[in-house]
């Protein structure tokens, strides 16, 4: 009896392993690397004087600094193109606008020779000024030529010196260049000023803020974000909607930046053919202070302004980004003709976003919209079944398994009761 038990228990879970194969095919393998991009990542440190403090795992700021660049130069991809860029590395003196011009490259974006990059990275002694800004810019410069990802990772232990260049209005500036770039920062000071100038630094252009205060947590964070800099990604092209559709730039699939200022209108024309579907999404990101209650509006419309879709969404504060999306299958035609018929669809991107009291309302609210025009429904795959849509598939399987399950069940307890009753 233990053995038929054993063999109904194996017989069990080999229908549920089949059945898990079945209802979870492989994922198809989407967006790989052609190899063509290079990622470049510009790291640029602050040599100013303050990096001479001790107060990091008992050694000064600037050895944490140096160590974690040792470790991260020993783990930099192979794919990845990485430059080094210093602030306040070379002026000792108290001129302020000398002091703001130093910044200088002390390796430049290129593929890395370890040896050359660490001996230059072992000459640096705190110095002088804290040109933030400037920085970025010259920073901007060194990662503009190429198609990869382009990451530039701020290490400071204080705020810009160099004032009124300000820092996060020179991240909104390069974000709104539309080249893709990145900034992430490093605090080593847990201040709350520096926090805020750092955080908005960031949020401008979609990168991160991390607070450190040990050695490991630097090595750790900035491996993990020249890490980043290698995986595939999706380069989005600049682009410029117009204040009607008349005028609107005509798009192909991709993915799209631009601004928009608050409760600005843009619009865009996508050429959809017969029997093919247009899915469009926008996002709408708050970099600076904005009123607690907002909302965004994606509006897909004929060329005469008849709506076909929208898609819309409502913010109360808890979030920077605000996303919505839409889909329009464009039914194939009746007629016999052999001529596409291609439509024209306006798609219309509106915020209701307000600035805060004294917020500056230039330049606009970065926007990142992606197209998608592909191949409509072919086959009845490819539609919802019964309001299941592909779930059917898990559905049907597991109704299969459940009555197999329950025959093999019946009988095992069938065959306990005749044994029993022969006892």
């Amino acid at each position: 009896m233990i053995r038929r038990q054993r063999l109904a228990a194996g017989v069990c879970a080999l229908l549920a392993a089949l059945a898990a194969g079945m209802a979870f095919p492989a994922a198809a393998t989407a967006g790989e690397p052609t190899g063509e991009a290079t990622a470049k990542v510009d790291l640029v440190l602050d040599v100013s004087g303050s990096m001479r403090t001790r107060d990091i795992d008992g050694g000064t700021r600037m050895a944490a600094a140096k160590q974690a660049f040792n470790e991260v130069l020993d783990a930099t991809p192979e794919e990845v193109q990485l430059g080094i860029r210093t602030l306040g590395a070379n002026y000792p003196g108290n001129d302020r606008k000398t002091g703001c011009k130093d910044t200088a490259q002390l390796y430049p974006v290129s593929a890395l020779d370890r040896t050359e990059a660490k001996t230059a990275v072992a000459t640096l002694s705190p110095t002088g000024w804290t040109p933030i800004g400037p920085a970025l810019l010259k920073a901007a410069d060194d990662l503009q030529s190429g198609d990869g990802s382009k990451r530039i990772v701020l290490i400071t232990d204080g705020e810009d010196t160099c004032a009124p260049l300000d820092p996060c209005e020179v991240a909104r500036e390069i974000a709104a260049k539309g080249i893709g770039m990145t900034i992430d920062t490093l605090g080593l000071v847990p201040d709350t000023k520096l926090n805020k100038q750092l955080s908005c630094i960031a949020e401008a252009t979609g990168g991160t803020y991390t607070s450190v205060e040990h050695t490991a947590e630097l090595t750790d964070k900035v491996n993990q974000l020249v890490d980043r800099a290698a995986d595939p990604v999706v380069t989005p092209v600049a682009t410029e909607g117009a204040a009607q559709c008349t005028d609107a730039p005509t798009l192909k699939s991709g993915l799209f930046t631009d601004r928009e200022e608050f409760g600005q209108q843009r619009w865009y024309r996508v050429e959809v053919m017969a029997g093919q579907e247009l899915r469009a999404s926008v996002s709408v990101a708050a970099d600076r202070a904005v009123g607690p209650d907002y909302g965004a509006l994606l509006r897909a419309v004929t060329v005469h302004g008849r709506e076909i879709v929208r898609g819309e969404a409502a913010g109360n504060g808890r979030t920077d980004v605000i996303s919505t999306g839409l889909r329009y299958p464009k039914p194939e035609r009746d007629d016999d003709s052999d001529k596409p018929a291609a439509e024209t669809v306006c798609l219309q991107v509106t915020n209701s976003f307000s600035a805060a009291s004294g917020v500056k309302t230039t330049p606009g609210l970065p926007l990142e919209l992606t197209v998608d025009v592909v191949d409509g429904p072919s086959h009845s795959g490819d539609v919802a079944s019964f309001g299941l849509g592909r779930g059917w598939w898990l559905l049907g399987v597991l109704v299969l398994v459940g009555f197999l399950a329950g025959l093999i069940w019946g009988w095992l307890s069938r065959w306990r009761v005749a044994v029993w009753r022969t006892n």
